[in-house]
Order: structure tokens, then sequence, then C-alpha cells
């Protein structure tokens, strides 16, 4: 991809034919080797990091002035700190391998027309001191490119949604999972959408029914008649969409039994959102078995006569929890029966949609992106009331 993008924008291109060593890390174009000047009058080189704004995989003008600098604050020639350029110093964690020790806001009239005029400008502010006490110093090494800059990435174009907001390292947390989704009806299906839009190396979808057009009115996306017509199976109609974002997505057609629980062999967390019965139950006991922390979500929805009324449940179960809290006993695994509050058919698409955010928090929040201070396994969220439970708390 980032091949892709220096040969297919002309900004990009031109900072690489005149000799700057500039990269894509993550959402970041950075430019390496910039000669500057330390309090000590010393010449020394570091990095000038700049958000990528991209639509697909051509470059937008600029959406910020502000450049993070990897290295001390540049002086000029005599030693006194550049004062054109203002400043914020502290340590930052960009993610993707890339900190800085400064943020500077350098903005000419009218904005930066592309990322080369941003880029340039800020290496010769940088540089220009530099060159004073070193003729030599130049921002424009003419270095070889290492091929392996351009490591496959799990989406198909560049994530810059997290580091434009500078949430990158906590993204980052969430790479190299590979999780799977059982059940791709209404909650499932909002499950991966959310999931799909995250770094992990694998998704692995299981659901052995077709999509057809009750399941159009509570998923997300709207297919059209036409393929409602040709009933797909859900793995494969999912695919298709979310394959377009995440190359790692792994379509199973076949649900879930106590005979095929190798299926999920490989996984390091499982999003449960399948209806209760023997399956469920020799599932559940197989991720007890391989120490794979998992989430276990459902709702129940009566109608009366205000309306619909019911809970949804989110059960989280990790191999260190469970001999400390009770997400085992939480979890129904026998089905139907008038005792099973979850055991509704009735589902809304909003709903679904919420049960599935309440998962993915959790999962987010086990992986340590989301603040955690409540560590609850077992949560309900009411509707009549608007009232959210937290249990079970580690």
């Amino acid at each position: 991809m980032s091949r892709a993008l220096f040969s297919r924008n002309a900004d990009l291109a031109k900072l690489r034919e005149e000799g700057y060593f500039v990269q894509v890390v993550g959402g970041f174009l950075v430019m390496r080797e910039v000669p500057y000047v330390d309090a000590d009058r010393k010449v020394r080189r570091g990095t000038l990091i700049s958000s990528l704004a991209l639509a697909g995989d051509q470059t937008r003008p600029p959406d910020t002035h502000v450049m993070h600098f990897d290295g001390d604050y540049p002086c000029l020639a005599d030693g006194t700190r550049i004062a054109a350029i203002a400043n914020q110093t502290t340590h930052f964690v960009l993610g993707h391998g890339l900190t800085a020790e400064h943020a500077f806001s350098s903005k000419p009239e009218g904005g930066y027309r592309d990322y080369h005029h941003k880029m340039t400008t800020y290496a010769s502010i940088l540089a220009g001191p530099a060159a004073v006490l070193d003729p030599t110093a130049t921002p424009r090494p003419y270095r070889a490119l290492d091929e392996e800059e351009d490591a496959e990435s799990v989406f198909n174009y560049v994530e810059t949604a997290s580091d434009r907001v500078g949430i990158g390292a906590l993204t980052a947390k969430l790479a190299g999972h590979r999780v799977a989704i059982v059940g791709l009806g209404g909650s499932g299906s909002y499950i991966l959408d959310i999931v799909a839009k995250t770094p992990v190396a694998e998704i692995r979808i299981l659901d052995a029914d077709e999509f057809l057009q009750h399941n159009a009115f509570r998923a997300p996306g709207a297919p059209s008649l036409e393929e409602l017509r040709e009933a797909p199976l859900k793995v494969d109609h999912f695919k298709a969409i979310y394959g377009r974002m995440h190359r790692g997505i792994t379509a199973i057609p076949e649900a879930v039994t106590a005979d095929n629980l190798d299926l999920l062999d490989g996984i390091d967390f499982a999003f449960l959102s399948l209806d209760a019965g023997e399956a469920k139950a020799a599932l559940v006991g197989r991720l007890h078995e391989r120490g794979v922390a998992f989430v276990d979500i459902g709702m129940g929805l009566e109608l009366g006569d205000h309306g619909l009324s019911g809970i949804l449940r989110v059960t989280t179960s990790t191999p260190a929890t469970r001999d400390t809290v009770g997400a085992h006993v939480r979890i129904p695994l026998a089905g139907g029966g008038a005792k099973d509050v979850y055991a509704s058919n009735i589902q809304v698409a909003d709903l679904n949609a919420l049960n599935a955010v309440m998962a993915v928090i959790k999962w987010k929040k086990l992986c340590g992106f989301y603040c955690d201070l409540e560590r609850e396994y077992h949560s309900t969220y009411t509707l009549d009331g608007n009232m959210l439970l937290n249990e079970d708390q580690a």
C-alpha cells in the first residue's frame, strides 16, 4: 500500500524523487534523517511526522498544519530556539513504533497545498540553520528504501482514523488478534461491522444460514433486491462486503456442532451470538478447555400493552476469572423453556446493534484499548427504565 501511495500521488512521489527519505507508516507520512541544530550547536538528525488525509489511495490537501517531531528542540545556528514554530513539548506515543517529543505549528497563508509543500516547508525550517554550521547537512539523503517497509496491512487501504486523532498506539493493542464470530444474525453481523474496522489478523465468521429478506432488516447495510433474490449464505454475503476493507476475513459456512469444534482452533477470542442448545454447550466447554476468552450475548424481549420491553445481556468469560466470577452460570446453554428469559425470538435492529456494541466494547477493554476500572464480567441493559447494571466484578 505504501508503494502504491507513492506511485499514485504526485506530491508523495516528488518527495522521493527529490531525495527525501519519506515513508508511510500507519496513517502517518514520515520524513526521516532531517538535520537540525540542538541547543549545544551540534548538528543532529530527527524525524518529521505528519498525519495523512486520504480518499482511498489518493492524498487530499493536509487537514492540519501541525507537525510532530522526534528529536530535541531545533535551534538556530547560534543555539537559540527557532521561534517561528509554535511548540507543544511532551512525549507523544503515536503507535506503529513512532514517538515524538514535540508538536510544531507553522501555518502559511492559505494553508498547505499538498504534502510536498508541508513536508519540505518544515524540513527547510529545521535544516536551514544546520546547513550554516555544516554545508553538507541536507534533508535529502537519497537513501535507498528497504522493501520491507511496505509490509502487508490487514486493510485494503490505509487506516487513517486512529492516527489522525492520536489513538494509534491504543489501536495497535488490537493488532494480531484472531477472533471468531459464531452466528451472523442481527447482533453477530453488527459485531462484524465493528471488528472489521480493527487491525485484528483474522476474523473467522461461522454461520450455515442463508441471508434472506428478514435478515436485511436486522443487519448493517442495505442489500439490493437482486442480492436478496440470490439468497447467498450469510458468511458469503458479509465477507463480500467487509472483505472490501479487511483482508483477514475467513468465511466458514457451517453451524458449530459438537463434531466440528476444531473450526475454532487457533483463535484468541470468540464472540458468541447463537441460540442456546447442545451445540452452544459443547462450544463453551471447548473454549474453556482451550483457555480462550469469549463474550456471549443475548436478549429477551416481550410485547406488551406499552410496547416492547426486555433485557440485553453481555457475559464475559476469561481463563483468569472462570474460577472467581460466576460468568459461566450466566450463559444459557439449554434451549427453550419458560424460564429462559433470553429465549425470545423478538429482535430489533437497534437493540441488536446495542448488544453488539456492548460486546465489542468489553473485548476492547480486555485488550487494554478502553479503561476498565469496574472490571465487570456480566452486564445487563433493561429497556424499560434505561438501566445498565454491572455484576460479577473481578
